[in-house]
């Protein structure tokens, strides 16, 4: 097939009255309360969920403590239909690590929101995989396989939908026989819940401006094992978090460790990527967190079933962009709901999806025959008088003292500020965030070198081991997702300033740099993605671009 014969092939069109991209939790939620809304009234209203993944839950990853409280508005009997939220938090510790001790700080000096009673450990893809078949119950179509590639818009330049990417396209984007070309799939409305650092909530901002009143959005990186331990081992409902070692004082991060299930560990590690130093390895970090005493005691004699990373959207309520655009919202962490000192997004990702969907049903019902979409304003204004704001106010300083004053100073001063909020104290101001996270390296040649040990394969581990656990899917003939704006800029400015930070911050080995004709390039292994977007974050000069991939590519995560 020539690619002539392509262009002039007519798309297969699929209509819908709601479109939303990706099967997440707040992508869900909304699909559930839409339905919900349809049967509580009546009124038909037909509704899409699109997953780039190969299958609902195969690209989510998340420690994950769980505040069900969204959970028990959308569907209160959540627990008679199986949800598999099975382990409740019994204990709570919070720990400082040197390199080789621990102290646990005192239960009654942390904030109360820091709390977990009444929160579960669970797979947020496991979650993930319940609310898809819920969903589908009350009639909802979910195609998973199928990238989002690119919006949609109409006449009075409102959003209508989205193209799919084509299936079947060889490495110089030529089709090839097993060539499929993409779908249109046009809605009255589209919600965008593909997640931290999407690539359509990337060109939505672009084109309506929509961070014009934002701060920059900052993000941290979060790798995530499961692993399998000794049952003397094990502590059941315990939930564990760390600071300090081996991330040095003006590096933000820390560790998280929740005991569930069958002797079951999430063990993780965050890394905000506002850090300075080019030479640091995020990756590297979490693999020497393991061969802390505390850590390798706990692991010892264990086995590692699965590994992942993914960007977090760090930012909070000074970082949301508008949410609204003609035809269509943000939700979930497309906007950026997490809550950065709990550690959690998940409740209010649910949380604005169903405010999103009320919206939404609301402006189809007023005027059932308007064509041109308008502004779902509502969406907003009740996101700001729920209980998310809430939970999002109480913490809104707290990244950017991390980041102003360090791990220590900005811990400090962030827990007075939640210990005020507590007691229904407000600060009567707001911390703007002063830097995007790819403008925070210094040149190499100004920071010290890290010298990493080398992975003794019981605790610590390499790269290409690790994503071995990941499952990734991906067609090695089909066209790079990973654009470089730029090819010289990867070695005139990252590789002579920076000594090219991308080979250290990907945690899955995509970026080298190769010797070709005794020159340096910059080598793209685009099978090895596993969708973190750390690069499209974190590169300095901003000339790496992520784009969804054909549909079904990168990691199909199990239990994560």
């Amino acid at each position: 097939m020539s690619s002539d014969s392509v262009k002039n092939t007519q798309r297969d069109v699929m209509h819908y009255d709601v479109l939303i991209v990706g099967a997440g939790p707040a992508g869900l939620a909304a699909a559930i309360k839409l339905k919900q809304l349809s049967q509580t009234t009546g009124k038909e209203i037909s509704v899409c969920v699109l997953e780039k993944g190969a299958e609902v839950g195969a690209h989510i990853l998340s420690g994950a403590v769980i505040d069900p409280i969204a959970l028990n508005e959308l569907i209160p009997n959540w627990h008679e239909l199986g949800a598999p939220l099975n382990t409740q938090v019994s204990h709570d510790e919070f720990l400082i690590l040197s390199e080789k001790q621990s102290w646990s700080i005192p239960h009654w000096l942390l904030p109360p929101l820091m709390s977990n009673k009444g929160n579960y450990i669970a797979s947020l893809g496991d979650v993930c995989r319940w609310l898809a078949k819920q969903a589908e119950d009350l009639g909802v179509e979910i195609y998973a396989g199928f990238a989002a590639q690119e919006m949609l818009y109409g006449e009075n330049q409102q959003v209508v939908g989205i193209i799919t990417g084509d299936m079947g396209r060889d490495a110089n984007s030529q089709p090839t026989a097993q060539f499929v070309q993409g779908i249109e799939i046009r809605a009255p409305y589209t919600l965008i819940a593909e997640g931290t650092r999407g690539s359509l909530t990337r060109a939505l901002e672009t084109r309506f401006n929509l961070r014009q009143s934002a701060s920059p959005q900052k993000y941290g990186l979060g790798f995530k094992e499961v692993w399998r331990i000794p049952a003397e081992q094990h502590q059941s409902g315990l939930v564990q978090h760390s600071l300090g070692w081996p991330l040095s004082a003006d590096t933000g991060g820390g560790s998280f460790i929740y005991h569930y299930g069958e002797q079951l560990v999430s063990i993780g590690f965050v890394v905000h990527l506002d850090y300075e130093n080019p030479h640091l390895s995020p990756f590297d970090e979490f693999q020497r967190f393991k061969t802390h005493p505390k850590i390798k005691s706990l692991l010892k004699n264990g086995k590692r079933l699965s590994y992942g990373a993914r960007a977090i959207s760090e930012g909070g309520l000074q970082s949301l962009p508008n949410l609204i655009f003609p035809g269509g919202a943000l939700i979930g962490c497309s906007a950026g709901m997490v809550n950065v000192p709990r550690i959690k997004g998940s409740h209010n990702a649910m949380k604005s999806g169903m405010l999103a969907a009320e919206a939404v049903f609301d402006a189809l019902y007023k005027d059932k025959n308007n064509t041109k979409a308008s502004l779902l304003s509502t969406y907003p204004k009740a996101l700001r008088n729920s209980w998310v704001w809430q939970d999002l106010h109480a913490v809104r300083n707290v990244k950017p003292l991390l980041s102003k004053f360090g791990s220590w100073g900005g811990t400090l001063l962030g827990g007075f500020e939640m210990w005020l909020a507590a007691f229904k104290i407000l600060l009567p101001y707001t911390l703007a965030h002063q830097k995007a996270d790819h403008d925070c390296l210094k040149p190499a040649a100004e920071m010290p070198t890290i010298p990493y040990p080398k992975p003794d394969g019981v605790f610590s581990f390499d790269i290409l081991n690790s994503i071995s656990l990941s499952n990734i899917t991906h067609d090695a003939n089909q066209p790079c997702h990973l654009h470089l704006l730029d090819k010289n800029v990867s070695i005139s400015i990252n590789l002579a300033k920076f000594d090219a930070p991308e080979q250290r911050y990907c945690p899955a080995g995509v970026y080298e740099i190769v010797q070709m004709q005794n020159m340096p390039h910059l080598q793209i292994n685009a099978q090895n993605c596993i969708h973190c977007k750390t690069c499209d974050i974190k590169d300095p000069t901003q000339n790496i671009v992520w784009v969804t991939p054909e549909g079904g590519s990168g990691p199909v995560y199990t239990g994560m």
